[in-house]
């Protein structure tokens, strides 16, 4: 029960990382107030999840909206201790050659500032607490090429940063502020920012399980669950002297190319040897 008599809101909790961090926050203790777009689910998940859980609908895109969020959940349970700023979707998947203007500005706003205003709308709550703990969700896109498409990365490489600067300015008030950097996790982000339907979401999210157990030294694909663990550890009293800083929950694969953890796969100096030299 790390979370008893403490208030947390979270952002995009109807599915994947942030539903896993709304189920474990509340098993925690927690009173639960949740941001999202998601009408029909957060309805749903009010009437199933008891009187701990507060749904607020919630663009985050929109800075009245996370305004009224953050006000509405201090109103709501008398204070506010936790954020998880952690609503997202992949963007738009166009090159830099190619991408328009507004489509660069959506991301930014859906992945960037609205970390920003999550931060600025819960800290003058979290100041007249004592204190408090926010965590925002970046990603191994934030860290290197390849990953993901480039208006995303760049939005959650911003992210990092501002985690950085955020917890220098709030360290006064005794709030903390650390990142979360996803790995490969298996959650509808990926099919949803494809445009799929449900079958094609099942196909894709059975592809990824099956990606997972392959592509990084922990064979399996990454859950919800893990992020969830992550983000109650940074938002506990265990973590009181880490701010300002990230945690890689990837399963490793930024430890480096596969021939670091496959004994059998090819190092990039044997690609590149003739056979009889290997």
């Amino acid at each position: 029960m790390r979370f008893e008599g403490k208030t947390a809101v979270i952002t995009g909790g109807s599915s994947g990382i942030g539903r896993g961090t709304v189920d474990l926050f509340l098993r925690e203790g927690a009173t639960v107030v949740m941001g999202d777009i998601d009408d029909a689910e957060g309805s749903a998940m009010m009437a199933s999840l008891g009187e701990a859980f507060h749904f607020i609908k919630c663009d985050v895109t929109q800075e009245d909206q996370v305004k009224a969020l953050m006000d509405g959940a201090a109103e709501k349970t008398g204070g506010l201790d936790i954020v998880f700023n952690n609503a997202g979707s992949g963007g738009p998947r166009d090159p830099i050659d190619e991408i328009s203007g507004d489509d660069w500005d959506f991301a930014m706003a859906l992945l960037l500032k609205s970390v920003a205003m999550g931060i600025r709308h819960a800290a003058p709550h979290m100041k007249k607490r004592g204190g408090g703990a926010i965590v925002n969700t970046s990603s191994i896109c934030a860290l290197h090429g390849g990953y993901g498409p480039i208006a995303y990365s760049t939005a959650k490489a911003g992210v990092l940063q501002l985690t950085k600067i955020a917890a220098a300015e709030l360290a006064q008030y005794n709030i903390r502020v650390n990142a979360i950097c996803p790995g490969f996790i298996q959650t509808n982000i990926f099919a949803t920012t494809l445009g799929a339907n449900e079958e094609q979401k099942a196909q894709i999210n059975t592809a990824l399980g099956q990606l997972g157990a392959m592509a990084q030294p922990v064979a399996r694909p990454g859950i919800p669950q893990d992020i969830a663990e992550a983000c109650a550890y940074l938002a506990s009293d265990a973590a009181g002297f880490v701010t300002g800083t990230k945690i890689l929950v990837d399963g490793g694969i930024m430890t480096g190319t596969q021939s670091s953890w496959d004994p059998e796969a090819p190092g990039m100096l044997d690609a590149m040897l003739p056979e009889e030299l290997r």
